[in-house]
């Protein structure tokens, strides 16, 4: 029963919720219908409105055209009026800059034909001008005829009274002219030379002086002759050896004189070559003192000399490169410039003397702003050849160039070489104080002595330039060849003429002679009148 209930309530449930779906779908639809309706009534309306809208706007475009007509026949209007009077007033303009062209061509005409008027006046006034100049040159001509005929007239009276033809007085005159011109050549040697000495002398003996001041060196002249003590004469006889074996081995093997004499306990070595003197007297020194005395002994022992020299050469000469700051050198010039140690030049030690020149030529090198190391590189290295010159042939400039170029040494340093006694000319300041400091070193008092007979040649030849010249009386060569004074003849040497002769005999000294330092040419013109009162 109950179930029964159910069921016809679940129907009617079910009947219900179907007629609603049912009502809801109809009234759904309906709606829809209604919709559908009303979007066609506002779609006629809204056509209409369109239309509506499209014929206003055709009437509002219609009505802006013609505005824009009648506003658009103002404006040209207005621009047609603007251009016409622009175009009267630039015709006013051109007809008023035409008129005042018209003017100025006027006034331009008249002053043209006011200028043609004042040159023909003007042309008139040069042609009576050239009348009148015509006249004063004819005049003019005839004045100079009658000068010449004058002038003729003068000089044959001229000629009369001096007695002189025309080509003796050009001759007289040319010879005052001379005399004129040589007065003039000796204040002008004389205005450059004070110059000169103004100038460069002192700034020269500044360097030079400080250069000396700042390097005091030991002078001391070599001998050619070494002294070897003994301890007593009977030694003597054992260096003799019997029958004078023994020394004749020493002077064989050295290549030295033993000079054996009365001289007490002594014995002189003789040899010009310095190494040669010195293994003797280092070989004799220790013979004496060891005792043992024979051929053999003396071999070895002249032998071990030799050696020790050769080591000695090599330290002198790399103590020559540390005292004098040289750096680079090859090792083969070290050791030439160690030999120089036993070198001599006038007896001055060849060694010393290069030590001397490249510190002089660095000194005044760092004073005048040069490069000082290569100064006293070249210093150094200028007499290098001395070391060879006893076994090359040549002079030792010639060596010592060539074993510089050999040894790859700058050109700088060859050229100081090579110039450093004239043979070629200075071309580098370098050059110049390498020079310069060799004669310094040669010239210091006691550094070399000269042998008598160069030396009276040398005086020799300084007296025979001077009395070369025409006009001199006599010459004397005095203070060891330094100074040369110069007596002249005053009836043919004048005070000018002297100037320049004095000049001409300095330069060719310096040409034609070498010697130490400088020469002071003096001269001497007096003139004497001598009378006796009976």
């Amino acid at each position: 029963m109950q179930v029964e209930i159910y069921v016809a309530l679940l129907i009617g449930v079910a009947a219900l919720v179907v007629g609603a779906v049912v009502s809801g779908f109809i009234c759904f639809k309906q709606g829809i219908k209604h919709r559908i309706k009303t979007a066609e009534a506002q779609f006629e309306s809204a056509e209409k409105e369109s239309a509506r809208i499209i014929e206003e706007a055709g009437e509002k475009a219609e009505a802006m055209k013609k505005t824009a007509l009648v506003e658009a026949k103002d404006e040209i209007y207005a621009m047609r009026t603007d251009a016409e009077k622009e175009i009267s007033r630039l015709k006013a303009d051109a007809e008023k800059e035409l008129k005042e062209r018209r003017g100025e061509i006027s006034r331009s005409e008249r002053r043209i034909a006011q200028k043609e008027e004042n040159l023909d006046k003007k042309n008139d006034k040069m042609e009576k001008l050239e009348e009148q100049l015509h006249q004063k040159h004819k005049k003019a001509d005839e004045k100079i005829a009658e000068a010449e005929q004058l002038k003729a007239s003068q000089m044959d009276i001229l000629e009369r009274i001096s007695g002189f033809t025309v080509d003796q007085a050009k001759d007289h005159l040319l010879r005052m002219l001379d005399t004129e011109l040589n007065h003039e050549k000796a204040l002008k040697i004389s205005y450059y030379e004070q110059q000169l000495k103004d100038e460069s002398d002192e700034k020269a003996r500044e360097y030079i002086a400080l250069a000396i001041s700042r390097l005091a060196a030991d002078t001391v002249s070599e001998s050619a002759v070494s002294v070897v003590a003994i301890p007593n004469d009977e030694m003597k006889g054992r260096i003799i050896g019997r029958e004078g074996r023994n020394i004749r081995a020493l002077e064989t093997l050295t290549g030295v004189d033993l000079i054996i004499d009365d001289t007490p306990e002594a014995i002189t070595l003789s040899s010009f070559d310095q190494v040669r003197r010195e293994i003797a007297r280092i070989s004799l020194e220790r013979l004496i003192q060891d005792g043992r005395i024979h051929p053999a002994r003396i071999e070895e022992t002249v032998e071990k000399a030799r050696k020790e020299i050769e080591v000695r050469i090599k330290q002198e000469g790399q103590r020559a490169v540390l005292e004098t700051n040289v750096n680079g050198l090859n090792h083969e010039l070290i050791k030439l410039i160690g030999r120089l140690k036993y070198r001599t030049s006038f007896r001055q030690n060849v060694l010393n003397h290069s030590i001397e020149v490249a510190h002089l030529a660095g000194i005044m090198a760092s004073e005048l702003g040069v490069d000082a190391a290569l100064a006293r590189r070249a210093g150094l290295l200028h007499d290098i050849g001395k070391a060879l010159d006893h076994e090359i042939e040549g002079s030792h400039v010639q060596i010592g160039v060539d074993v510089c170029r050999k040894y790859k040494e700058s050109p700088e340093v060859i050229h100081a070489i090579e110039a450093h006694h004239g043979d070629v000319e200075c071309k580098t300041v370098i050059a110049c104080l390498v020079q310069a400091a060799d004669a310094i070193s040669a010239a210091r008092p006691g550094a070399r002595s000269e042998n008598y007979e160069n030396y009276i040649k040398r005086l020799e030849k300084l007296e025979e330039i001077c009395n070369s010249y025409s006009g001199v009386e006599s010459s004397y060569a005095i203070q060891a060849g330094r100074e040369v004074r110069i007596m002249v003849k005053p009836e043919q040497i004048n005070d000018d003429d002297m100037k320049v002769l004095a000049h001409d005999i300095a330069k060719r000294i310096e040409t034609e002679m070498d010697y130490p330092g400088q020469v002071k040419v003096n001269m001497i013109r007096e003139s004497r009148a001598i009378d006796y009162a009976k």
